[in-house]
This record gives C-alpha cells, structure tokens and sequence, in this order.
C-alpha cells in the first residue's frame, strides 16, 4: 500500500501543489523584502498587502480578495497599522466607512514586491516557455476561479 507521504511525493494533488507553490513563492519574496529593509512582514500580512491600492481599500473587500475572514483581515490590518505600512481613513463615498490606505512605507513595499513577484514570473517564463507560462498561469487562474465558487456559503 502506497502511504499519503509517498504518493504525494510522486503525484501531488492539487491542494499540497498549490500549498508547496504559495509556501515556496512567500519564502523567496519576503526575504527579498526583509533584505530591502521590509523586515518585520510576515506572509501572513500578504492577505492584506497583494490587493491595496493607492486610494485605499475596505477591510471587506481584503477579506472577499483575499478569501480570508473579516476577523482575520482585520487583525493583519492592525498589525501592519503599528508597524506603518496602511492607515485608515473615511471613505468619501460612505463616511461611516473606512478605507484601508497604504502610508509611503506600504507604498515603498508595494513597488518592491512587484519588482520581486516580476522577477520570480520572468525567470519562471523563460525557464519553460513564454507561451507555456502564460498557458500554466491561465488554467491555474481558471482552476483557483472555479474552486473559489465551489466554497460553502
């Protein structure tokens, strides 16, 4: 009988593909970050930080981004509220809001972990082919997309 261990050393399924995949690309960009002076982020705060934008964001939009709970965003958005990466501010279009904004430092950081994820995509593309990687990326887009909308409600 072939253990879990053996077989998805040999034939990964897909959730320890995805989890080998996330573990191995925050590995690498934050310690790059931490080597530009980035160094008190965790992964953790990736769920708030991959989709702020310069006009801000509201905690429940990080959360249905991020397909993390409201608690959780929240948390990680006091977090990186102390350590001066996002500030919040009233949302002009509802005042009773509040939008998650990113400081000049979170700023800084969103222009380097571009540069970073940029890089590791390159080197990727070139490793296996621009069409290739450019194939892999949208059926790995459609498969996240379609296992998203398979989610209890």
């Amino acid at each position: 009988m072939v253990t879990r261990a053996r077989r998805n050393e040999t034939d990964p399924d897909l959730g320890v593909l995805a989890g080998r995949l996330l573990f191995a690309v925050q590995n690498e960009l934050f310690t790059s970050l931490a080597k530009e002076g980035f160094d008190d982020l965790h992964p953790r705060h990736g769920a708030v930080l991959a989709y702020l934008d310069e006009g801000g964001v509201r905690a429940t939009e990080l959360a249905r981004l991020s397909g993390q709970h409201k608690q959780v965003v929240g948390t990680m958005i006091d977090e990186l509220e102390a350590l001066g990466y996002v500030e919040r501010k009233p949302d002009p279009a509802d005042r009773r809001a509040k939008l998650v904004c990113p400081t000049a430092r979170g700023l800084a950081q969103a222009r380097a972990a571009d540069k970073i994820m940029s890089a590791i995509q390159e080197r990727h593309a070139r490793r296996i082919g621009r069409d290739t990687f450019t194939m892999f990326k949208a059926a790995l887009i459609d498969v996240t997309d379609h296992q998203r909308r398979q989610q209890p409600q």
